[in-house]
Formats: structure tokens, C-alpha cells, sequence
């Protein structure tokens, strides 16, 4: 159960690390917007989505790296998710037996 704990508290230092990226990624370009949880797509244009970064390098570039820290941080949440259920069954054995 310490271990799970201390794992558990590793992983929200991480976490709270990944989501200091994410807003400054948002800090960097206004065309980004807000969110902390959502991808970020590019232009609001109707129609296609622009997958090359032929026209605007630089954005397109740093829209793909804020999506990839996302992309980490929906994978730690999972982690942490799991790692407390199964905390969370240790205790309840614990107390039950």
C-alpha cells in the first residue's frame, strides 16, 4: 500500500509537470485557444483539415507538440486511474480480512 501511495503521488507530481507544458504551449500562440484537455486542430477553416505544415511551419509544428504532451497526459491519467483502483482494492482487502 506504501508503494501504490508513493506511486500514485509520483505520478500527480508528473501530471501537475505535463499540464505546466500544456499551458505553456497555450502561452506561446493564441491560435491554440485555453484548453488544457482538448487536442488543438488548425485553422478554423470549413472543410479539410491542413496536415502538412507547409504554409505556417511554425504553428503547425508547435500545435503537434502540444498534442503529443496531451497525448502523454491522457496516458498518465489512465495510469492513475488504474493504480487507484488498485490501491483502492489493496485497502479494501486490508480492512476487510
Amino acid at each position: 500500500m506504501f508503494f501504490g501511495s508513493l506511486f500514485l503521488l509520483s505520478l500527480y507530481f508528473v501530471l501537475q509537470y505535463i499540464l505546466a507544458w500544456i499551458r505553456y504551449f497555450n502561452s506561446l500562440d493564441p491560435r491554440l485557444g485555453e484548453s488544457t484537455w482538448r487536442f488543438s486542430y488548425d485553422y478554423p477553416v470549413i472543410g479539410e483539415r491542413d496536415i502538412s505544415d507547409l504554409d505556417d511551419k511554425k504553428f503547425v509544428r508547435l500545435r503537434r507538440k502540444k498534442n503529443k504532451i496531451i497525448l502523454l497526459m491522457y496516458s498518465i491519467v489512465l495510469i492513475m486511474f488504474i493504480s487507484s483502483m488498485s490501491l483502492m482494492s489493496q485497502f479494501l482487502l486490508f480492512f476487510f480480512s
